[in-house]
């Protein structure tokens, strides 16, 4: 199972765990099993069954483009961050 990383925000969902140990081949599956097992996980991180546009998704170290569509393995670290944006 993966491991996912509870941002502090959102750890009032897992009874102050600040990680938990999720199932799920893609992050859609992970999301969609914590939902399972810790409700009010889905509506603060998915909108439209897209990841919200003011999150990014971290698997493994990479945050990365594909949302809901990357894959996931059982070692797997997963991390929900505040999207930063910059530039000028």
């Amino acid at each position: 199972m993966a491991t996912v990383f509870v941002p502090s925000l959102m750890q009032s969902l897992t009874d102050g765990k600040t990680r938990v140990q999720i199932p799920g081949a893609t992050v859609r599956q992970v999301i969609n099993n914590l939902e399972s097992e810790y409700p009010g996980f889905k509506a603060r991180l998915v909108e439209d069954d897209r990841v919200k546009p003011n999150i990014s998704v971290a698997v493994d170290g990479e945050v990365t483009p594909l949302g809901m569509l990357e894959k996931v393995n059982d070692d797997s670290e997963v991390h929900f961050l505040p999207a930063i944006g910059g530039g000028a």
